[in-house]
């Protein structure tokens, strides 16, 4: 806890030393920040715009829950009075962990997690520049805030290979000092935590930084305690560079445990990462055969399986399968997690409706997923996005733990019903 409270004093004197007198006097500050979130089809990917540089320009970004901080494509049509490089050795550049330099400018490494090949890292100069963003009451959006010289990495034009149309960068909102959170936190003085809804359809999801409520029409708070479970969010060597894990030491379907799999996960493994970069989730190849062999079987043998559809290894004819108010009528899969709570994925975050007479089941063998055996060793569990869409995740990181709501379709709304169209103020 003392630790928490010296990053957060010493994070806090690094941005008021920052931001300019005429910005301090814009207080009170916000309680809270909003960004609206889109669903890119083709890519699967979930897209955000945030307002940066003088003048200002919207900028399209995809959101990495996991990454490390903001990156934007400087090389072409970048343009802005206010940005300026950070020098070695400064604060700024300690907080990243860098100790690299191109001349007398702070180097970082970038990753674009959306592509495997050999250019998916590189080196870059770390910038700052001005930021806006809507703030919230966290029923509307209210005015723009600002952060003078928020920090950020230029990227190469090779980099924004794999992003989605029109996208000029990665915003990353993992677990580390020079994330969006955590700067945000630190430029405003709201707790450290956000809430990720990520939508289902072609209409809008919301992310919210700061302090709740996050309430969705119809006046629903599903930041509410008696809203959301809590688990922990446990620290693993890669959790260093953003990305979030949380302890799973079971999976049940239809109310069944699979005994192969608790077996594995309770033997000192039973990491899931969380992940919106892998639009399915992975499993472990021998984790992913016996779900897939547990699910077939609680179906029954009244749903026929057809031709698989790739990325999916089991697919299922949909005249045989009914409809609820959460999605497909097929078995309920359950994570039981560390602290003994459970994640239960319904229908509509298990299925994937391929075409008009196919369902799948959403997730995906590790083994064929990854290009790197290396990397299907470093979680048995990689809950991706079709898994957390329409389902509220609030990440403390104060506290070091995870709230998750499971599926919002049983309150009666979804991620999409955040009112973006009045203000707040």
């Amino acid at each position: 806890m003392a630790s928490s409270i010296h990053f957060f004093l010493f994070f806090s004197l690094l941005f008021s030393a920052a931001i300019s007198p005429s910005t301090a006097r814009t207080k009170p500050f916000p309680r809270a920040l909003v960004l609206r979130v889109t669903k890119d089809a083709p890519t699967r990917q979930y897209l955000t715009y945030i307002t940066q540089r003088t003048p200002p320009v919207q900028v399209k970004v995809v959101i990495d829950v996991g990454g490390k901080f903001l990156w934007v494509n400087c090389e072409k049509g970048f343009s802005s009075s206010t940005k300026k490089p950070v020098p070695c050795g400064c604060p700024q550049c300690s907080l990243t962990g860098s100790k690299a330099c191109s001349g007398n400018v702070c180097s970082v490494i970038l990753d674009n997690p959306f592509i495997s090949t050999n250019i998916s890292t590189t080196t870059a100069d770390l910038s700052q520049d001005i930021i806006s963003i809507p703030s919230t009451d966290g029923y509307n959006p209210g005015k723009l805030v600002s952060v003078p010289d928020f920090l950020f990495a230029c990227a190469p034009n090779s980099l924004l290979e794999g992003l989605a149309s029109g996208a000029v960068g990665v915003a990353g909102l993992g677990r580390n000092k020079v994330s969006l959170p955590s700067l945000f936190s630190a430029a405003f003085g709201f707790p450290r935590k956000f809430g990720v809804c990520l939508p289902s359809s072609n209409d809008d999801g919301v992310v919210f930084f700061g302090k709740e409520p996050y309430v969705l029409l119809p006046g629903i708070d599903v930041s509410s305690p008696k809203s959301l479970t809590y688990t922990p969010l446990i620290r693993e060597a890669s959790s260093l560079q953003g990305e979030f894990f949380i302890g799973v030491k079971s999976i049940t379907i239809a109310g069944k445990p699979l005994q192969y799999v608790t077996s594995l996960l309770s033997s000192g493994h039973g990491r899931a990462k969380i992940s919106s970069v892998d639009p399915y989730t992975v499993l472990e190849t021998s984790i992913y055969k016996a779900v897939v062999s547990a699910f077939v079987e609680a179906l029954g043998p009244e749903v026929p399986r057809v031709e698989a559809v790739a990325p999916f290894g089991a697919c299922f004819s949909s005249k045989y399968i009914g409809s609820t108010r959460v999605g497909p009528a097929v078995p309920q899969i359950d994570l039981v997690l560390r602290n003994d709570k459970v994640w239960t994925i319904f229908g509509a975050n298990s299925m994937v409706q391929v075409n008009k007479d196919v369902l799948c089941l959403g997730f995906v063998d590790g083994a064929l997923h990854f290009s790197d055996p290396d990397q299907t060793t470093s979680s048995e569990i990689v809950i991706g996005g079709h898994q957390i869409e329409d389902n509220l995740l609030l990440f403390d990181l104060g506290a070091s733990r995870l709230g998750f709501s499971s599926s919002l379709l049983f309150r009666q709304t979804t991620c999409s019903n955040f009112n973006f169209t009045s203000t707040a103020y």
